[in-house]
């Protein structure tokens, strides 16, 4: 019984040693996972506080005369209302893609020699970047919209 007793001392430790290797792997694949997780998360977060911000510079422009005088700007967006500007966008100078003959302008009655009353459908394409070196978060954002042009701007803004 003696020699019995002497062989398994041991082996109750090397067990116990095994068990609490493979718990402190388990917890720490754990906290690894859940890090992983937390990163993404903000990330995502950034990444849609950035696109917000060049959505909002987008409708700002959109918003304005910009037919009178198109041109690039930089746009400081506060996200959060705290008076502070978190992003600085980058808005491309709007161009005109694309024009067609509106279909609902029915032709003048009186008609001036040299000046046509038409009325233009006209396409403009507008970009937006946002590139915020605090969190790392890029994007660029493409709006287009449609504007109704006379003959006349039409011809300055449309080539």
């Amino acid at each position: 019984m003696k020699t019995l007793q002497r062989a398994q001392q041991g082996v109750v430790l090397v067990v116990g040693l095994v068990m609490l290797l493979l718990v402190t792997l388990l917890v720490a694949s754990a906290f690894t996972l859940s890090s992983g997780s937390l990163d993404s998360v903000s990330n995502q977060q950034w990444r849609s506080e950035a696109v917000a911000a060049a959505d909002a510079a987008l409708e700002q422009v959109i918003g304005s005369a910009f037919t009178t005088s198109p041109q690039a700007q930089t746009i400081p967006i506060d996200i959060n209302q705290d008076s502070t500007s978190e992003y600085q966008v980058a808005v491309t100078e709007p161009v005109c893609e694309r024009t067609s003959l509106a279909s609902s302008a029915a032709p003048s009655s009186v008609t001036l020699a040299g000046i046509s009353s038409n009325t233009w459908n006209t396409v403009f394409a507008v970009q937006a970047s946002v590139d915020d070196p605090v969190t790392g978060a890029a994007v660029q954002v493409r709006s287009g919209v449609r504007v109704l042009l006379s003959d006349s701007q039409k011809q300055l803004l449309c080539p």
